[in-house]
This record gives C-alpha cells, sequence and structure tokens, in this order.
C-alpha cells in the first residue's frame, strides 16, 4: 500500500519531491530515452554453427547502418537525419529529426571475423557471426555490409 506523503504540502514543493523522485529511481536507459538517446533492445543467441544478434532499430533503412569489427569488438551503429518543411498560406514549419545509436559487442574467440554478416528486415537488424572450424584462428578486423 502506497502512502501519498505529498498532499498536505505546497504544490512547488510537491513538484520538487516529484522531480527528485523521478531523477533519483530512474535507470540509466530511462534517463536516456527521457532526453532523445535511445539503446535499441539486442536478442544475442548462439546455434550450432554461429552467433545471431538481433538489432530491433524499426523506421531505419540498411544504409544508415555501420557495422565494423576490430579485434575481438564488433560495433554496430546507427545514424538517421531527416529535415522536413511544410509551407502553408502564412505558416511556415522546419522539423528535424535525428537519432544514433553505438553498441559494441565482445565477439568469442571462435567467431570468423571474415564470415559475419548482416541483413535488415521488418525493422530488425540481424547480424549473423559463423563459428570457425574448432582449432582455428580468427583474424582480427573486418568491415561488414549490411544486405
Amino acid at each position: 500500500m502506497k502512502v501519498n506523503t505529498k498532499r498536505n504540502l505546497p504544490r512547488v514543493v510537491s513538484d520538487w519531491q516529484d522531480w527528485m523522485d523521478d531523477f533519483f529511481n530512474i535507470s540509466p536507459t530511462g534517463l536516456l530515452n527521457k532526453i532523445g538517446i535511445t539503446t535499441p533492445a539486442v536478442n544475442i543467441r548462439e546455434d550450432d554453427d554461429a552467433y545471431v544478434i538481433e538489432v530491433a532499430a524499426p523506421g531505419m533503412e540498411k544504409s544508415d547502418f555501420k557495422l565494423a569489427v576490430h579485434r575481438d569488438t564488433l560495433t554496430i551503429s546507427c545514424e538517421k537525419k531527416e529535415e522536413k518543411e511544410e509551407k502553408e498560406e502564412d505558416y511556415q514549419r522546419r522539423e528535424f529529426s535525428y537519432s544514433s545509436f553505438r553498441r559494441t559487442f565482445t565477439l568469442p574467440e571462435d567467431v570468423d571475423r571474415n564470415a559475419i554478416e548482416a541483413s535488415y528486415k521488418r525493422g530488425v537488424l540481424y547480424v549473423k557471426a559463423i563459428k570457425l572450424p574448432e582449432g582455428e584462428v580468427a583474424d582480427k578486423s573486418k568491415t561488414i555490409k549490411v544486405e
């Protein structure tokens, strides 16, 4: 049961207390979302022959993504900029839209850095990292094209 301790407080004090509660009770991700920075949800699974990363990124185009491998790190970044201008009678409105994110993942030793594939379908980026045959050593750098 939640007790309302604010009901007898002046409005300014109550608003200040709400703000402090929000500030100290919000997660880092929630705080970033409140100021317009988002981090997409990610699913990672391991199959017999590969690791698959699924990144939820609706509204993007495949050309918005950049993927790169350097040593043991896979970096997925995305940037989308839009500018919209509307003119009606004496009114003019311009709207800018910008969204971006960057996620990094440490690759397991058994991933073939030259056999990483990416595709973007229905708002989800799929990254497939093929495993090396047992006993082989991986190259450390690679750029991946999104199909």
